[in-house]
């Protein structure tokens, strides 16, 4: 009988982004070779384990957030797979969240509330929100509104002291142009903005909407007001590193490649249930879209429910949104396709039905038109099988 292959797990456990890769990682052992799996108890940025550089394992899967960790791994000569995007070891491949597409994602959602005024808040210490502040300044600059971008002023090699921090966010918050909706690089910065708002007196999401990454379900409901976030596709991220990881156990030469992830889209909580849109007959369009979208709605729908004409209806909403309000119908439903796809495992045909298409079949066609996948190559994908 052959030997289960031993590889260590050098992830923390302490959050929702860290733990989703894992279960990525155990649901590629479920379904292919069983591993022998070493998971010591790690927080982020955590000292590597002593037991590592006697370890004489085949394989390791890692969250290379520090130099230690980094000489740790490389001194092991093992077939490593790197999971973090700061890139400490450039010669083995990454597996990592697609800033471009989070970010877009993130535009997107503000946007779509009507929000002329969008600011990103980022943390310095960490490459990916770089990468996300770079990629949101582009998208921003495309559907010309105005971007504050928070200088934090900020160490980029340690955290700062966390009243410092605050107050950096409390001056920020208070000479923001209002409305805006603010871009937080992820959950816990957005939880840091959604503090200094109340303490303020800023109104949120009306005066200041607010949107975090990772969509931690437990930091999402204890914020006031529960927060909206970009939900990343850990589970595909965490396969995707198992599978490349066999490879290179196996004897493949693997290269040091980025391998990027998108996201599924976006949980829409309180902190962003907002329309920012000074035109009243164009907010009202806008949320029996978002209202009735998935319930089937047509135009025609929407026409009985705006006192407008359907030429002035288009009009004025492309102008508002940037969008035409047949283009906003779909868009719904294709996310909350998505969205379907990835988190059940309902048949096709109930999706249509949940997501208001008529027939899977124009459902198809329309998700292929507008993510460049079958809704099964989605689900593959997303589900990491």
């Amino acid at each position: 009988m052959r030997k289960r292959r031993a590889v260590a797990l050098l992830i923390e456990t302490s959050n929702a982004y860290a733990r989703g890769l894992l279960s990525g990682i155990m649901s590629y052992v479920r379904q292919h070779k069983p591993w022998s799996i070493y998971l010591p108890e790690l927080g982020r940025g955590d000292t590597p384990p002593q037991w590592l550089a006697r370890w004489k394992g085949d394989g390791i899967i890692a969250r290379i957030e520090t130099a230690e960790i980094a000489r740790a791994v490389a001194r092991t000569r093992l077939p490593v797979v790197d999971v973090s995007a700061a890139r400490h070891i450039k010669t083995i491949p990454w597996v990592e969240t697609d800033d471009q597409a989070i970010a877009q994602v993130a535009c997107d959602h503000l946007l779509g509330r009507g929000f002329r005024t969008l600011a990103y808040c980022g943390d310095p210490r960490f490459n990916w929100s770089q990468w996300r502040a770079e990629h949101f300044a582009r998208f921003a600059a495309k559907a010309g509104v105005h971007l504050v971008v928070h200088a934090s002023g900020l160490p980029h090699d340690r955290p700062a002291p966390l009243g410092v921090e605050h107050r950096h966010l409390v001056a920020f918050v208070r000479q923001l142009p209002k409305p805006v909706g603010v871009f937080a690089c992820y959950d816990f910065k957005a939880q840091q903005l959604l503090d200094a708002c109340r303490e303020i007196g800023v109104a949120v999401p009306e005066e200041v909407a607010v949107l975090g990454v990772d969509n931690d379900p437990l930091l999402c409901s204890l914020t006031t007001p529960p927060l909206s976030s970009v939900i990343p596709n850990t589970l595909r991220a965490g396969y995707e590193a198992a599978a490349l990881l066999e490879r290179m156990m196996s004897g493949d030469r693997v290269a040091p490649a980025a391998h990027l992830i998108p996201p599924i889209g976006v949980e829409t909580r309180q902190s962003t249930d907002v329309l920012a849109i000074a035109d009243r007959d164009i907010a009202g369009a806008v949320r029996f879209i978002r209202e009735h979208a998935c319930d089937g709605a047509t135009i025609a729908d929407l026409l009985r429910a705006v006192p407008l004409s359907r030429r002035v209806l288009e009009s004025r909403y492309k102008k508002a949104t940037g969008r035409t309000p047949h283009e906003d119908l779909v868009r719904f439903r294709i996310d909350r396709v998505k969205q379907l796809l990835a988190e059940t495992d309902h048949p096709l045909e109930r999706i249509a039905t949940l997501a208001g298409f008529d027939h899977p079949e124009y459902m198809s066609v329309a998700f292929k038109r507008e993510s460049g996948q079958t809704p099964g190559q989605f689900r593959t994908q997303a589900k990491g099988r």
